[in-house]
């Protein structure tokens, strides 16, 4: 039996990991860094469960269940859900919030760092530039894009890591204090704020480009295709933890000089001027956006390609200068407020693709049942959809409407961990015990008809 070299699946984990990493994996941990200060542990700890842990779950997930995309293992839910829950992920990693997100950040890291004051219109025109470069580029894919990709992720690795190091052994200044949801509860802040990296819902997508990359070099193996998906796994994440501890440590070291910005974009830039000057700053200005730019292409690429098997009658061009027109458009109401009008979907979002994570695991234990899925995936959906809600009535600053009220009383009366953001957790896992000694014992339900198929 074929197995890769350690060379190979290493050689996979930092595809892998430049895949994920994009715009949020520089700004959140900084941000974080900087306002948990003291409680910069805990935090960190929350962070790297949602922001490491869940994406390592979500392509492990994808692997174990044999599915040829997320649209087929959703589906075993019923082929309804499997395309609507499937389009708004890739809504959400798309057009809607991370790809106007790589050019914000971009501007943020790459540009803003150099003007004491920039003109209102400044993200509008570099915008213009980066999604006509995106567009151009997404129309005619090339392997230039993936070329540069691959130098980009090992630049952005060893300058960050020079930054860490001198960070460690030459700090910007002393760790300040823990601020607003910091203070009290740093570690499901922390936790929570994981989200927004968005890498658990991308690995659902990107697990299916891992797998295939160990079946090209020949591994047919059921087993050993797992295995080597998990080691791959295994080494991408290890490098996202690793990044983010150290961007997370230069946030907590530096709000005695800089202050306090209200994202974590210029954080790395003020960091980069302060150890390397301007020639510093300017290298890692270029290298972010056009890390930047490569992830919107492919953002943009990916969802291009799925929406238009999903319809047809739309050709991939069009899709193209669709996206890119929406996320231009987004792009221009600027970094934070594209992280707060995201933080709503991410609280519907998150809880619904960690369960179908959870049950894929344990599917075998009640033989694939369509009954678990429904099950889990409908307690999950009433409880996150409310989380949403709720965040968007604070977004809004407005009162939770008056039908949302009795509900959100009932729910923080019950249900464990809810005041937290986790009120969906413990429910879901005592449905799925339930349906699943029901579904194992009693038979009720049949597998979904993927599942049959994949057995026989």
């Amino acid at each position: 039996m074929k197995k890769l070299s350690f060379s190979q699946y290493a050689a996979i984990g930092v595809m892998l990991f430049a895949l994920f990493f994009g715009a949020g994996n520089l700004i959140f941990p900084a941000q974080l860094g900087q306002y948990s200060g003291t409680n910069l542990t805990p935090a960190i700890i929350g962070f790297l469960i949602t922001g490491v842990g869940l994406p390592l779950l979500g392509v492990l997930a994808i692997g174990i269940s044999g599915s040829a995309n997320l649209q087929e293992l959703a589906s075993r839910v019923h082929p309804v859900y499997g395309i609507g829950f499937t389009s708004l992920l890739y809504l959400t990693i798309g057009p809607l919030f991370a790809t106007p997100r790589t050019a914000t950040a971009a501007f943020d890291i790459g540009i803003s760092g150099f003007f004491n004051e920039i003109p209102e219109y400044g993200l509008l025109v570099f915008s213009a530039i980066f999604f006509g470069i995106a567009l151009w580029l997404s129309l005619n894919p090339a392997k230039i894009v993936s070329r540069v990709g691959k130098i980009l992720a090992p630049g952005i690795i060893i300058l960050l890591a020079v930054m860490i190091i001198l960070a460690i052994f030459k700090p910007i200044g002393a760790i300040g204090e823990p601020q607003g949801a910091y203070a009290d509860g740093a570690f499901v802040t922390g936790f929570l704020e994981g989200y927004n990296t968005m890498d658990a819902l991308a690995s659902l997508v990107f697990a299916i480009i891992v797998i295939n990359a160990i079946k090209a070099m020949g591994i047919t193996d059921k087993r050993e295709i797992l295995s080597s998906t998990v080691k791959s796994g295994v080494v991408a994440t290890a490098f996202l933890g690793l990044v983010y501890i150290g961007i997370a440590f230069i946030g907590a070291i530096s709000t005695g000089v800089f202050g306090y910005f209200e994202t974590g974009g210029p954080v790395l830039s003020s960091a980069a001027n302060h150890y390397f000057g301007t020639f510093g700053q300017t290298i890692l200005a270029v290298i972010v956006i056009l890390a930047c730019l490569t992830t919107a292409i492919g953002l943009i690429i990916a969802c291009a390609e799925y929406f238009h098997t999903l319809i047809p009658k739309i050709s991939y061009k069009v899709w193209v200068v669709i996206f890119a027109a929406v996320s231009f458009t987004i792009a221009n109401f600027g970094l934070a407020n594209i992280i707060k009008f995201s933080i709503p979907v991410l609280m519907f979002l998150y809880p619904l693709a960690i369960t179908l994570m959870l049950i894929t695991f344990l599917s075998p234990l009640f033989k694939h049942s369509r009954l678990v899925y429904v099950s889990a995936i409908s307690v999950a959906f009433v409880i996150s959809i409310f989380d949403g809600l709720k965040a968007f009535c604070s977004l809004l600053e407005i009162e939770y409407f008056a039908w949302m009220q009795p509900v959100i009383n009932f729910f923080d009366a019950v249900l464990p961990l809810y005041s937290q953001g986790l009120g969906w957790l413990i429910p879901v896992l005592v449905v799925t015990f339930i349906s699943g000694v029901i579904a194992r014992f009693v038979h009720v339900s049949q597998p979904a008809p993927e599942v049959e198929m994949q057995s026989n």
